[in-house]
C-alpha cells in the first residue's frame, strides 16, 4: 500500500469522526444486530491508537444525535485532547433566539472548537426541508456566527442541497459522504449530475467519507469506490476535497487503516500539492481549523 501521510506534510487532518457513550447520549439508531461492530462505546482513548496507525495527527469529532448536551460533551472531550482540533455540533435549526443558543455552545468550555454545525437531514421525511424559510434562516444564521454548515444528506437531496448552497452564497458548506452514492446497487444513476451541479457552487466543499458503508459488506474493493472518488475529483478538483474516516461507522464495513490506505492509492496519481490538499489542507480552511 502506499504510504498514507502526504509527502513534505506533518500528518493527516481526519475531518469526519465520531465519538459516544451509550450510558451518556443514547444513540438509537444503531441497530445491535445488524451494526454490532458498532453496538460499543467509543472514546478518545479508543480513538488515539487507531488514529496514530493511520498517520492521522488532527481530528474533527462530529455530532451522531439531536443533542445540544453531546455537543457540549463533544466540546469538553475536544477542549482536554489535543488530538481533536474541531467539533461540528448541533443545534436546533428552526429556533427563534438560534444567534442566542450558537453564542452560549461558543461561550462553553471548548467553545473555541465549534466549527460546524450539522443536522440529519438524509432522515428528514420532509422533502422539501431544505428549502423552509425557518431552516434556512437557521443556517444563515449558522454562516454569520463564522461557522460552516454539514451538509448530510442523501442522493435524492442533492438537488434541494444545491438550491441551498446557491441561495445562501455567504454561508461555507461542507458535504458529508460526498451525498451517499449508491455504490452497492450496481449503478450510480443520477448521483454523479446531482454532485457536478452541487460544485458548480463555490461555497461547498465536500468530504471522501463514508463511502465504505455505501458498498454492500465487507469484501469490497478499492475498485468498487473508484467510481465515486473520480467523480469528486472531476467536479470537486482536490482542493475542495478533504479526507474523513467516518470512524467509528466505517468499521460496519472496515478498520481504520484500511480505508486510509484504500484511499491513498486511489489518489496516488495526484500531485503533491494535490494529495496535502485532500488530506490536510482542505479541512484546515474549510474549518478554520487553526483559527480556532
Amino acid at each position: 500500500m502506499t504510504q498514507t501521510t502526504p509527502p513534505g506534510r506533518p500528518g493527516i487532518v481526519d475531518a469526519h469522526h465520531h465519538l459516544w457513550v451509550r450510558a451518556r447520549h443514547p444513540q438509537p439508531w444503531i441497530d445491535p444486530d445488524t451494526m454490532a461492530a458498532i453496538d460499543n462505546d467509543f472514546t478518545p482513548a479508543d480513538l488515539a491508537p487507531a488514529a496514530r496507525a493511520a498517520g492521522v495527527t488532527e481530528t474533527v469529532v462530529v455530532q451522531s444525535i439531536a443533542s445540544v448536551a453531546e455537543t457540549e460533551h463533544l466540546l469538553g472531550i475536544a477542549a482536554d485532547d489535543p488530538l481533536i482540533s474541531g467539533v461540528v455540533g448541533w443545534v436546533n435549526l428552526t429556533a427563534d433566539d438560534i444567534d442566542e443558543r450558537l453564542d452560549r455552545l461558543r461561550a462553553a468550555r471548548g467553545g473555541e472548537r465549534l466549527v460546524s454545525i450539522r443536522h440529519l437531514v438524509q432522515s428528514e421525511p420532509d422533502p422539501a426541508y431544505l428549502d423552509r424559510r425557518d431552516v434556512r434562516r437557521g443556517i444563515a444564521a449558522v454562516g454569520a456566527a463564522g461557522l460552516a454548515y454539514d451538509l448530510l444528506v442523501r442522493d435524492h437531496q442533492l438537488p434541494a442541497a444545491t438550491r441551498l448552497v446557491r441561495d445562501l452564497p455567504e454561508v461555507s458548506f461542507v458535504l458529508d459522504h460526498l451525498g451517499k452514492p449508491a455504490l452497492g446497487t450496481g449503478g450510480l444513476g443520477e448521483w454523479p449530475a446531482r454532485l457536478r451541479s452541487l460544485a458548480a457552487e463555490p461555497n461547498v466543499t465536500a468530504k471522501l467519507s463514508g463511502l465504505v458503508t455505501e458498498v454492500d459488506g465487507s469484501s469490497w474493493t478499492a475498485d468498487d469506490l473508484r467510481p465515486a472518488v473520480d467523480h469528486a475529483l472531476d467536479a470537486f478538483g482536490p482542493d475542495r476535497l478533504m479526507f474523513g474516516s467516518d470512524w467509528p461507522v466505517c468499521l460496519l464495513a472496515s478498520s481504520y487503516t484500511r480505508w486510509v490506505a484504500v484511499l491513498a492509492d486511489l489518489l496516488e496519481p495526484l500531485g503533491d500539492q494535490e494529495q496535502a490538499a485532500i488530506w490536510r489542507d482542505t479541512a484546515h480552511r474549510a474549518y478554520r481549523l487553526e483559527a480556532s
